[in-house]
């Protein structure tokens, strides 16, 4: 029998010994790491204080496992964001928890986690947030789950979940210039749908992908919920493995996908993607299946007023260099405000000591401590009834990104940071010194 990577991960962690698994069927399995964040975290905590074992109170299962970031409405914008993040550090504080990261320390979870080495491959990692899939760029299953199933993971380090079904995409052939994994993965939300790969594991795959760094990997993975997906996993290779060198202490086990398996009904589909014939692309309101390619929206003329350069999705180091890349020597469009957000703290030191955080400030961009902020419509970039936004984070649904009269457009670093010059969504080698 062959199996996926997703199988294999999971039947590794059964609670009954590893045994083979088959898609639909229902399993209880131990996790590595358990996730929240500022929002899901109270939920989680106001579940897990009503849990009693023995006529006592429960305490997390491994304080090392457990992991909380202040990243969606922190630094608090309000009082009840206040109080929520106050809720999440007593909590952490109570439990001794050793990976509680807040202001000054945090980052966007998804890029702080892998970041600090907290996810290693083959990993099965759950979180109160439905962006956790990110890991899978690790070789890791990482999923997202409600609040209440995380407050039992947090309590006794197991879940219960659906074995997925698995469906493979390869990509061949060499990307054009400014094609990134965000364009990759927006073009193959357009081909399959949000709804393609519903409750179905994704594995990125292809001799393109061998060629993608970790920075575009963890950009194509993040997304995999926007097709629908449970998950979406790269094989580990020598990438993946000089990534995760030095930032993983613990030890870790690979899990790759049998040889014979592309042929076998171990997938529910194998498809195939050209990469060569993919420009940048953008996806309109209100979908992120909505993906055209650059020069159809360059050719509409179609105006904005904010641009967005940052999120779970787009805020890591790279993203960073090549938006610098585009803006530099250039000035944002007196009609734009373009708002620039390193992922991590880690991500903002290293973009000042290359010099790119001179380059946002001197083109006009106001540039962020990390945050999901305007991601969705919590803060630092809320968008006014009748205005556009052009961004590099994940989706755009009515109302996503503020006013449920604005609008949201999709695109990658190099687009967005075009588009605030031009002042409309632009293809990046529409500008002079690109």
């Amino acid at each position: 029998m062959t199996r996926t990577i997703a199988e294999k991960i999971i039947a590794a962690h059964l609670l009954d010994g590893e045994r083979d698994v088959a898609p639909g069927e229902l399993v209880e399995v131990a996790v590595d790491v358990v996730l929240a964040n500022d929002i899901t975290a109270p939920i989680a905590i106001r579940e897990f204080e009503r849990l009693v074992e023995n006529g006592r109170k429960r305490t997390v299962f491994d304080p090392r496992r457990v992991v909380l970031v202040a990243d969606h409405f922190a630094p608090n914008k309000d009082i009840k964001s206040a109080e929520q993040c106050a809720q999440v550090r007593r909590f952490a504080r109570q439990q001794g928890l050793v990976h509680h990261y807040d202001v000054g320390q945090m980052g966007i979870e998804h890029v702080l986690l892998p970041e600090q080495g907290l996810v290693a491959p083959g990993d099965l990692v759950v979180g109160a947030d439905s962006h956790t899939c990110t890991y899978g760029a690790l070789g890791a299953f990482a999923t997202g789950m409600g609040s209440t199933d995380v407050a039992v993971a947090m309590a006794t380090g197991k879940v219960w979940l659906r074995v997925p079904e698995t469906i493979r995409i390869l990509y061949h052939g060499t990307c054009q210039p400014w094609v990134g994994g965000k364009d990759l993965i927006l073009y193959t939300i357009g081909q399959i749908g949000v709804s393609g790969a519903r409750y179905q594991a994704i594995e990125f795959a292809g001799p393109a992908m061998a060629q993608l760094s970790m920075d575009g990997r963890f950009t194509m993975a993040n997304m995999a919920i926007e097709a629908g997906a449970k998950a979406g996993l790269f094989a580990v290779d020598d990438a993946t493995r000089a990534y995760v060198d030095g930032r993983v202490s613990r030890p870790y086990r690979v899990f790759e996908t049998d040889a014979a398996a592309s042929a076998d009904a171990a997938y529910t589909q194998v498809i195939k993607i050209d990469v060569s014939r993919i420009e940048p692309q953008v996806a309109y309101p209100h979908l992120p299946e909505n993906a055209r390619p650059v020069s159809e929206a360059a050719a509409e003329d179609v105006r904005i007023d904010q641009a967005v350069i940052g999120s779970c999705t787009n805020g890591r180091l790279e993203d960073l260099r090549v938006a610098a890349r585009v803006l530099r020597g250039q000035r944002v469009h007196r009609d734009v405000r373009c708002i620039v957000i390193p992922g991590t703290q880690q991500v903002y030191l290293d973009a000042l000591r290359e010099g790119l955080i001179e380059t946002f400030v001197e083109a006009g961009a106001a540039v962020s401590t990390p945050t999901c902020g305007p991601c969705l419509g919590g803060h630092m970039g809320i968008l006014a009834a009748g205005e556009r936004a052009v961004s590099t984070t994940n989706r755009n649904f009515r109302g996503r990104m503020g006013h449920p009269d604005s609008e949201v457009y999709l695109a990658g670093p190099a687009v967005a940071a075009a588009s605030a010059v031009a002042g409309r969504i632009a293809h990046p080698a529409s500008l002079q010194n690109t």
